[in-house]
């Protein structure tokens, strides 16, 4: 009896603990989502795939500077063997041949060379490009995972708000029962906490939104919650403590991956000028080859085995207009790849000098709104009090608590653009996202 006790009470034990168990959510700071996005988001293992191509892409044009090998053999079976007269066999009932070639064709122009030189500066440039996927991407986490934070602010704010105007309505029930207030003022109360009942619902379905958002783009899949405590963002100004704007603008040029990529892409464009010029120049064609044939009945003719080297050169004479057209073309992809770096660089230097000024906002007016809160909050518990003392009416208590919900929501989407905006100038002047969190 006594066992079958103890085994009810341990059954009720683990099914006490089971609800804990099936419902553990995880908690992620901005560090855990930006390493999980890294390892499974599918655009970033997109551009790692250019990669790989982008070295395929180098072995093909290094293969072309080597000799190729090849084998080849045949063997013909005729319906009957015929002779010459005097017994000289002019088809044999069968016949074989096999051998080796070895044969290589260059460009005098050295456009083989050249277009293995392209390809190894395109793996340079894809890995740059790369790289611009990786940080854009990282920071459209960034945003959404502030996103997400904001809303579950925004969820408490609203959820603080509905418990002082839940708090003001029994205030305004008790002094309606005494006859200080008319119903009017209890009609008010109502109706502001239906509002407010009407926020938070708006904002619990936002976080969720939010919340799928961020999901998708880190790959989560289970239940989780936001921390900051991960605030080191906002100790972290030093690193922008510069002269002038103008030397974040330098950084950027210098480390942006945008800026290399695309004055790469300016070199192998001038270079493929060369490559196509080259098509001016004559071809020469190496070749090697070893034979062995035979054949049944013999001919007296027959050449049993052969080795023999050659030399072919082919000069172009007409060609339609074509060679002058692709030499054309390719000038004009030159000067087209060099109004681009142009222009990056002109959006690079207005993208540094708007995300500084943005950085600059929103950290010179934290601590206003801060000041804001505090004074608000203190003015909403004053004008409470009064009102329960009968010292103020309603609308006073509506004025000082709507305030002090717009100075909270204000607060809360300041403080977390400030720290998207530390990620942004980091992205905006070239500096890896990954080393920010890594600090």
């Amino acid at each position: 009896m006594m066992r079958k006790q103890l085994v009810s009470l341990l059954f009720l034990f683990f099914i006490s603990l089971f609800p804990c168990i099936a419902f553990a959510v995880e908690e992620y700071t901005i560090d855990d989502i930006l390493k999980m996005a890294l390892q499974k988001a599918e655009r970033i293992r997109i551009s790692e795939e250019e990669i790989f191509i982008a070295q395929m892409g180098k072995d093909k044009a290094q293969a072309s500077l080597i000799p190729k090998l090849s084998v080849f053999g045949g063997y013909t079976k005729f319906s009957e063997d015929k002779y010459a007269l005097g017994g000289t066999v002019i088809q044999a009932d069968r016949a074989y041949s096999y051998g080796v070639r070895l044969d290589q064709s260059y460009s005098l122009g050295g456009k083989e060379f050249k277009l293995f030189d392209i390809s190894k500066q395109n793996i340079e440039k894809v890995l740059n490009d790369s790289t611009s996927v990786r940080e854009d991407y990282l920071i459209n986490v960034a945003n959404a995972f502030y996103d997400t934070l904001r809303a579950q602010r925004y969820l408490e704010i609203a959820r603080s708000n509905v418990e002082r105007l839940s708090k003001h309505k029994r205030a305004a029930e008790v002094r309606l029962k005494v006859g200080e207030v008319t119903k009017t003022t209890l009609l008010r109360a109502e109706a502001e906490l239906s509002g407010a009942r009407s926020e938070m619902i708006k904002s619990e379905n936002n976080l969720k939104l939010s919340k799928a958002v961020l999901a998708r783009l880190v790959g989560i899949d289970r239940e989780f919650e936001l921390s900051d405590r991960s605030d080191r963002f906002k100790q972290n100004e030093e690193v922008f403590k510069v002269s002038t704007v103008d030397a974040l603008v330098n950084e950027a040029l210098q480390h942006r991956t945008e800026v290399r990529s695309a004055i790469l892409q300016k070199e192998m464009a001038t270079r493929q000028v060369s490559v196509a010029e080259s098509a001016y120049y004559p071809t020469i064609n190496l070749e090697g080859v070893y034979t062995k044939a035979g054949m049944n009945p013999e001919s007296l003719s027959l050449v049993k085995e052969s080795l023999y080297g050659a030399i072919k050169v082919t000069f172009p004479i007409y060609e339609a207009g074509m060679r002058r057209a692709e030499v054309r073309e390719a000038e004009a992809k030159a000067r087209q790849s060099s109004l681009v770096v142009d222009d990056i660089k002109k959006s690079v230097s207005v993208d540094v000098k708007k995300a500084y000024l943005d950085f600059l906002t929103f950290k010179d007016t934290l601590q206003a709104l801060r000041d804001q809160v505090t004074f608000a909050r203190d003015n909403y518990n004053a004008v409470s009090r009064q009102f329960e003392f009968g010292l103020a009416n309603s609308i006073d208590v509506m004025d000082a608590n709507n305030l002090l919900v717009t100075s909270e929501q204000r607060l809360s989407e300041t403080e977390y653009n400030f720290m998207l905006s530390i990620l942004r100038i980091k992205r905006a002047i070239g500096r890896p996202l990954m080393d920010a969190i890594k600090q």
